[in-house]
């Protein structure tokens, strides 16, 4: 490796010289050229930028993976260029333990076959989460990773560089002015009262000294000027390369809703379609597990399903058989067609031909609906 002493010291002369630039600058002793108006706008509209897709960046990451073990797990296996092995979601978990617990408790009995329903559905929704997320990391992460390390990184280098033209322009500009005055000075009108001759000699010496001083100074001030003005034209176009970042940015946010949008429709048709599965064996609810209903009364009266398509409200009490019966649990109706409970209130009861003998027609003032017997304590 070579190594070289004249370059090391030229390279520590010229940061010295920034930041002893950089330090009068702030301290008010030295004059700082300033950027055109339109170059800063470019500039502030860079950093607002860079600190939102930051920001929107880092809460996507989040909203797709809440679990920051996770989050750093990925982050190392990108950064080790090794594919991330596979990982179940949360709801196909749920799914896979609801189906392990209906094997033990019985795949025909209502509790187990609701968890099989229940399990599969989970599953279904695991899977169009994850299907969500690969998407989503495709089609509007990974865009923003992108900017963010790799054409904000060359905008910020190219800004960097700027800004050391920038501080070499001023310094050149400094030089200039002290060599102009120093010249000045120095080619002044001597004393003629001078009693020695040679003094005449010795200032225009050093007026030419100090004028060869200002030309190659002048002659670093242009250098110094085109350097930074090369070096302002590349980063003014990069600066203005943002606006088509933001159109880029624009097409990611829709492939992202649209991404999102199919995610919540697919779930809602999953659960919809669950409930109105677990609605057909509402009935079975209730119901004692290995308990089997009446051949004879099912074929002689209407099933649990029929009474559940009644209206309620057309239902009328018997002329007798009506009682009293005290509310032990709060409930919640599941329909329109059941009533909801609270603890320790008062409600008649009475049964109606047909109606599973898990449930009673209950009575509050004008309210009227199916409650359930096990919340119930009969008085009279």
């Amino acid at each position: 490796m070579d190594f070289s002493v004249k370059k090391l010291a030229s390279d520590a002369g010229v940061f010295f010289s920034r930041a002893v630039q950089f330090t009068q600058e702030n301290l008010g002793q030295a004059e700082k050229t300033e950027l055109d108006a339109h170059f800063e706008n470019l500039l502030a509209r860079a950093d607002c930028t860079k600190n939102w897709t930051e920001k929107i960046f880092k809460q996507t990451e989040y909203l797709l993976q809440p679990n920051p073990s996770a989050r750093i797990e990925e982050f190392l296996y990108e950064k080790l260029d090794r594919k991330l092995p596979s990982r179940p979601t949360n709801a196909e978990l749920l799914g896979h333990y609801m189906l392990e617990a209906a094997k033990d408790f019985g795949p025909g009995t209502p509790y187990g076959s609701t968890l099989i329903k229940v399990g599969e559905c989970q599953q279904r929704l695991g899977g169009a989460e994850r299907e969500f997320l690969q998407t989503s990391a495709i089609s509007f992460l990974t865009p923003l990773r992108n900017f963010l390390e790799g054409d904000w990184r060359t905008i910020s280098k190219e800004r960097r560089l700027l800004e050391n033209r920038r501080l070499d322009l001023d310094a050149c500009k400094a030089r200039v002015k002290k060599a102009k005055a120093a010249e000045t000075k120095a080619a002044a009108v001597p004393d003629f009262q001078e009693t020695r001759p040679r003094n005449y000699v010795l200032s225009a010496s050093a007026s030419a000294l100090w004028t060869e001083e200002v030309d190659k100074a002048e002659h670093e001030l242009r250098v110094a000027q085109t350097e930074f003005d090369r070096q302002a034209e590349v980063t003014r176009l990069l600066l203005e390369g943002i606006s088509s970042t933001h159109v880029n940015h624009l097409r990611c946010l829709h492939e992202f809703v649209e991404a999102q949008t199919a995610y919540y429709n697919q779930c809602h048709r999953v659960m919809q379609d669950l409930h109105q599965e677990l609605g057909r064996f509402s009935s079975s609810f209730g119901r004692n597990p290995g308990s089997t209903p009446d051949p004879v009364a099912c074929a002689s009266s209407p099933t649990a399903s029929e009474t559940d398509v009644l209206q309620i409200e057309e239902v009328q009490p018997p002329a007798s058989g009506t009682r009293k019966a005290k509310v032990l649990y709060d409930y919640d109706a599941a329909d329109t067609s059941e009533m909801s409970l609270l603890a320790d209130e008062l409600i008649t009861v009475y049964t109606v031909p047909g109606m599973d003998s898990d449930w009673l027609v209950g009575e509050r003032g004008n309210q009227k609906g199916k409650v359930p017997v096990t919340y119930l304590e009969l008085l009279s």
